[in-house]
């Protein structure tokens, strides 16, 4: 689900500085980092009583746009500065997180010469024959064009610029009301990849698993696609079909999925008793997340169960908040969950335990569980837990999605998502790309899944019981004739 993105602008709903951690996305709806959910979701509360100071910026002319673009081919870094508005900012950590941040002004300088891309320019408003029937080139296609390429060229997934139609749906993406196959999509390794299923819709009863690539969608290679243009592809109206092609973990051919697209709610906490342990999912670290985790960990501690199994498989991400004020129901006060760094140079901001400790917990009585659908505020809270000796992680490496956007509306009400910063765990190691490596590493194969068998949670019990016992691995012994 979700990231971590600062938004800029002079009004509208989703102009708030927001920084949009992990990228969230529900596929109608939120969008973070270069994820997206696919599925629907009710409308979330954004925190904005925190209004950042006012940037002025002048006004630069269409010339003064297009140089900017320049860098688009790398030819030439244009320092324009555009329009006066002023920043709302909150940040956020995966799904929707949302956290008072710092307001950025947006500068730059030039150092190249733009000669050759205006006689590129030139040449082709001259020789380029266009086909029968097909419009011209207008210049505002153009500049959007050149606009993308810049984007493009610093080869980052999560740094995106939006077009008009596109900065539009965002909004209407963050009021929720999509329907959609329930899953969360991102770029691993330059290719589309399912983050997360959520349990019961469309995609997890489909067979579709986190770490599941998709190759296709209806028919359109996803090779070089966007997370948005996926997102765009697979949502869609209830009762509508798409097919996606996929290759599951260990698979040597991509296999065709049919889902049917459907309305879809976003669970939040799920608890249940396994004997004498306890177990409480969380689903996302959304708008409700801080009040439901504190009333099942009170419910944990009403059971007097002694072991607790803390499931975040399958989790996106969310509110950055959420992370930290449930983080301070274990950890003491004081204790740093996480940390961010910038680029430009400015002091780590330092995320604190606010010490509203329900429960002292210990490694052998918290077991973490996490998969490759564990991303951003999930890593984040999994990691402080962890770093601390509070929790030991079982599962399989987490997504890696630790790096922080800003989102800026531009005059011409497109927008474009910058990186600007990066997760840290307290321990100083960053989230991104390798993730979180669990203490106890064990699989859930798809066919596992879908029969209901599931491994890890098994090992889970079993070590919280001191039963757990590692497979030994089996290796093939050889010899050599002389």
């Amino acid at each position: 689900m979700v990231s971590i993105t600062k938004t800029t602008n002079s009004g509208s709903f989703i102009s708030r500085f927001l920084k949009l951690r992990a990228v969230l996305l529900y596929v109608p709806v939120f969008r973070f980092g270069s994820r997206a959910w696919v599925c629907h979701n009710s409308v979330m509360q954004l925190d904005t009583t925190t209004a950042g100071p006012t940037v002025t910026k002048k006004r630069g002319n269409l010339l003064g746009v297009i140089l900017a673009l320049l860098l688009a081919i790398g030819a030439f870094y244009s320092g324009v500065q555009f329009n006066t508005f002023t920043e709302h900012h909150s940040q956020a950590a995966g799904l929707l997180s949302l956290m008072t941040g710092k307001p950025a002004m947006v500068t730059g300088t030039t150092t190249s010469d733009m000669t050759e891309f205006w006689h590129v320019w030139g040449l082709l408003n001259e020789k380029f024959a266009t086909a029968s029937g097909t419009p011209k080139v207008s210049d505002a296609a153009k500049i959007e064009g050149a606009i993308k390429g810049l984007v493009a060229s610093y080869g980052d997934p999560y740094t995106t610029y939006f077009p008009p139609t596109d900065a539009a749906n965002f909004g209407e993406q963050i009021a929720g009301n999509f329907s959609g196959v329930g899953m969360e999509v991102g770029i691993k390794d330059d290719i589309v990849t399912i983050i997360a299923p959520l349990p019961g819709t469309p995609a997890d009863k489909a067979g579709l698993l986190a770490g599941d690539m998709i190759v296709a969608i209806d028919g359109t290679s996803t090779q070089n696609m966007t997370v948005e243009d996926a997102v765009r592809m697979i949502r869609g109206p209830e009762g509508t079909t798409v097919t996606l092609k996929v290759f599951h973990k260990g698979m040597t051919e991509p296999k065709e999925v049919k889902v049917v697209r459907a309305q879809i709610e976003i669970p939040t906490v799920k608890t249940e008793q396994k004997g004498d342990t306890f177990v409480i999912a969380l689903y996302s670290f959304n708008a409700l997340a801080e009040q439901k985790m504190q009333e099942a960990l009170k419910a944990y501690v009403k059971s007097g169960s002694k072991k607790l199994v803390f499931d975040l498989r399958g989790n996106p991400g969310g509110y950055l908040q959420s992370a930290v004020a449930i983080g301070s129901y274990i950890l003491p006060a004081g204790q740093v969950i996480v940390r961010e760094s910038y680029a430009d140079g400015r002091p780590e901001d330092i995320f604190r335990s606010q010490g509203n400790v329900i429960k002292q917990f210990a490694p052998d009585e918290m077991v973490v569980l996490i998969d490759k659908g564990s991303a951003s505020a999930s890593e984040i809270l999994a990691g402080a837990l962890s770093q601390h000796n509070y929790a030991t992680l079982i599962g399989t490496d987490s997504f890696g999605k630790g790096s922080v956007q800003e989102l800026v509306d531009l005059p011409n009400k497109a927008s474009v998502k910058i990186t600007i910063a990066r997760w840290l765990t307290p321990d100083g190691t960053s989230i991104s790309h390798a993730g979180l490596k669990p203490k106890i590493f064990v699989d859930r194969t798809p066919e596992e899944h879908l029969s209901g068998k599931d491994p890890q949670m098994d090992a889970a019990i079993a070590y919280l019981h001191g039963t757990y016992v590692a497979p030994v691995a089996t290796s093939t012994a050889t010899s050599t004739k002389n």
